[in-house]
This record gives structure tokens, C-alpha cells and sequence, in this order.
């Protein structure tokens, strides 16, 4: 992965900002998955949440906890229609590990330490992203990265 995508991560407005919904995207490839995410962000923040804020309050008033609310439901809502409605793969990084690498194989010291989360029930997948939200939304986090391989685990290869 270039610099850009080890450094894209799911990272908001500043909280309780006109902007606090969205989501900061650099320059290139990494937008389109922002964008995605962000529009699944604003209609849970619209149409699903139970605020007695009006609609332009509920985008605008988002405290830090509510970002990472938001954030992790749209995270397991994409993650489950990727999985067709059954499955979710959540992908995280563990702890360093000391690998050899195989013949034709260049290691990158962040593949070799992702570990794969498996749940069938979205509310699951929903709860664990929320507990581990820093996961995708911290500096250095390699968020882009690890919810670009939930996706395609949850997809499956042979899908």
C-alpha cells in the first residue's frame, strides 16, 4: 500500500462542528471508500437514530462518541451487505509477530499481524467495531486498510 492509504483512516470533523458529520478524506483512491461509508453515516445519523434534534441539528451537533456510534453502525451495515445478510468479517491487527516470509512473498510487518473477527449477527459485528472504533478512527491506525480487507473477507474471494 502507498503512504496515502497506510495513513487514511475514518476520521471526523471536529465534534459539536457545522461539519461534525463528515468524514476527512485526502486525495485518491481511498475516497471512494469514505464516501460510501459517509453516505451510510448520514442516513443512520437522518433516518435511524432516536434524537429530538431536528434533522439539520442531528448532523451538526455530533459529540465524539456520537462520531464513533455513527461510525461503527455504518462500518457493520456495510460489512453485512457485503456478507449478503448472513455473515461480517471484522479484520484487526494484533500484537508484532516474528514471520518468515515465503518465497516470492515481501512482507509489509501489517498483513502478517491482521486477525480475522467472524459474526453471524450484525448487531455482534455492530458491538465489537464500536469497542474497537480507535481501530479505524486513530492517527495511524491503518483504518482504510483494515475495514478494505473486512470487506473482502466478508465478501469472500470466491464471491
Amino acid at each position: 500500500f502507498s503512504c496515502e492509504w497506510a495513513a487514511a483512516r475514518f476520521g471526523f470533523r471536529p465534534p459539536r462542528s457545522d461539519l461534525a458529520y463528515a468524514l476527512e478524506a485526502g486525495k485518491g483512491g481511498t475516497r471512494a471508500i469514505l464516501v460510501a461509508v459517509q453516505a451510510h453515516i448520514i442516513s443512520y445519523l437522518l433516518f435511524t437514530r432516536e434524537t429530538e434534534r431536528t434533522h439539520l441539528e442531528r448532523l451538526c451537533r455530533l459529540g465524539h462518541r456520537e462520531q464513533g456510534q455513527a461510525l461503527a453502525m455504518a462500518l457493520a451495515e456495510t460489512l453485512w451487505a457485503a456478507g449478503g445478510g448472513g455473515r461480517a468479517v471484522v479484520c484487526l491487527v494484533t500484537a508484532p509477530i516474528t514471520m518468515m516470509p515465503r518465497e516470492g512473498y515481501r512482507a509489509n510487518s501489517f498483513t502478517e499481524r491482521i486477525q480475522l473477527f467472524e459474526f453471524s449477527e450484525k448487531a455482534a459485528a455492530q458491538g465489537f467495531i464500536s469497542d474497537h472504533i480507535n481501530c479505524f478512527r486513530g492517527e495511524g491506525s491503518h483504518g482504510v486498510i483494515l475495514f478494505l480487507y473486512s470487506l473482502l473477507f466478508s465478501r469472500t474471494l470466491e464471491r
